[in-house]
């Protein structure tokens, strides 16, 4: 089917009929060059999602919108095992969905673990991690709490050292200079995510890896605000470890996320919480057990399984898109988002200048309104935003995904010129 004929039968039938019928996935079309301003397109992608017009929603990177796609697997999926009161759990789904998974992301399926979140990602890592005291972590002062907690916690359990670096949005080379000034001869990781929470700065994974390797020193990555923004190929990035959840870009149900692990790392990060599901064969009496060959040995006991059906009915609505197309509305909308508050009086941006390291969140400050004030202005607008506090960054973020429009944005500029201090 032409794309104009498609648009023209989908949006009208998407609008029309806000669930099963409605579906991206119901039509086998797949996009590999879409224009991020093609507006019909995109409001029919807009009306794949229950979330509500009174309010303009610019959280995605707190929490994103699930589509009516993930929404009705999650539901088919429960109702199906309801009636025979079973978990549905079975080798077969969990290859099936991990291949899916293992594409989209650009890894091997034995590489990914089911996680409940980022943060049950982070926490594998770091506690599998052998680290002791005295052993030196570079991090930086911008982590979510997901990423500061986990290991503040090491350090007082095992007298581990934390060193930090202020990530520079003058250029990547400097935060690789930061980075490199930090390591000694007791560094054994760095820990960074991939786009920080607190201005959206993409981060040079790639480069830090390589680094990295060359000092025998182990990375690990925080990309929950990277996967479903965009496009991922793990084994090209060369990081170790990399951490993240369904629940923001990726569209996918409340509490699921998966932790990829390089198959050669297996062994290394160990496996602290296990159960059902974590072994490859066991014997109680004799004291044998022999973990799981595959990044499943971090999994253990009785889960949800329409959860995880919901997380692969998402990577699937993205796939159709294709996350190319997903990075490139999402980059055209921010760019837009921040010419228009650099061009406001008394506004000061704070995420990167340089298209190549400025994400789909833009994080901006008002020279004479508390950020927390200008937020509850904006919020009598009905415009949904993100404080920022960490590394005492104290600004307003905002976050746009394919649900959102230039329209939506305009309205949110609106609402920053109408304040007053």
């Amino acid at each position: 089917m032409k794309r104009k004929e498609f648009l023209k039968t989908s949006v009208v039938a998407a609008l029309a009929m806000p669930s099963t019928a409605a579906h991206l996935l119901s039509h086998n079309e797949r996009w590999t060059d879409l224009s991020p301003e093609d507006e019909a397109f995109w409001s029919f992608v807009r009306a794949q999602f229950p979330l509500t017009r009174d309010r303009v929603y610019f959280n995605t990177g707190g929490l994103g919108a699930s589509p009516y796609a993930v929404i009705d697997a999650v539901k088919a999926k429960m109702d199906e095992l309801e009636k025979i009161s079973e978990t549905g759990h079975t080798e077969g789904l969990w290859k099936e969905m991990k291949t899916r998974a293992g594409g989209f992301f650009g890894c091997d399926a034995d590489e990914l673990a089911f996680m409940r979140n980022a943060t049950e990602g982070i926490n594998v890592v770091c506690n599998g991690l052998p680290l002791g005291e005295g052993d030196e972590v570079i991090t930086t002062t911008h982590e979510h709490v997901a990423n500061a907690v986990p290991w503040l916690a090491l350090q007082r359990r095992r007298r581990i050292v934390v060193k930090f670096f202020e990530p520079s949005t003058a250029s990547a080379q400097e935060n690789i200079d930061r980075v490199e000034r930090l390591m000694s001869t007791r560094t054994r990781l760095i820990s960074v995510p991939h786009i920080t929470t607190t201005t959206g700065q993409i981060l040079p994974i790639r480069h830090l890896a390589d680094l990295a390797r060359a000092r025998r020193i182990w990375l690990f990555v925080d990309g929950a605000q990277a996967a479903g923004m965009i496009p991922l190929n793990l084994h090209e990035l060369g990081c170790d470890a990399y951490a993240f959840c369904g629940h923001k870009w990726l569209l996918g149900p409340k509490e699921t996320g998966y932790l990829y692990v390089r198959k050669d790392m297996l062994d290394t990060v160990q496996a602290k919480f296990v159960g059902a599901y974590s072994d490859h064969g066991y014997d109680f009496q004799k004291g044998e057990l022999a973990f799981h060959p595959s990044a499943q040995r971090y999994e253990y006991g009785t889960v949800s399984v329409p959860l995880r059906v919901g997380l692969d009915a998402a990577l699937q609505f993205l796939a159709r898109i294709g996350m190319t197309n997903v990075w490139k509305r999402d980059q055209q909308l921010s760019a837009y988002l921040y010419n228009q508050l650099r061009s406001i009086p008394k506004i000061r941006v704070l995420s990167p200048a340089s298209d190549s390291e400025r994400s789909a969140m833009v994080t901006f400050q008002h020279e004479s309104i508390p950020f927390l004030k200008l937020q509850a202005h904006l919020n009598t607008s009905n415009l949904r935003t993100r404080g920022v506090s960490e590394g005492g960054v104290n600004g307003l973020r905002i976050s746009c995904h394919i649900y959102n429009s230039r329209e939506e944005i305009d309205r949110l500029i609106e609402g920053v010129k109408s304040a007053r201090g």
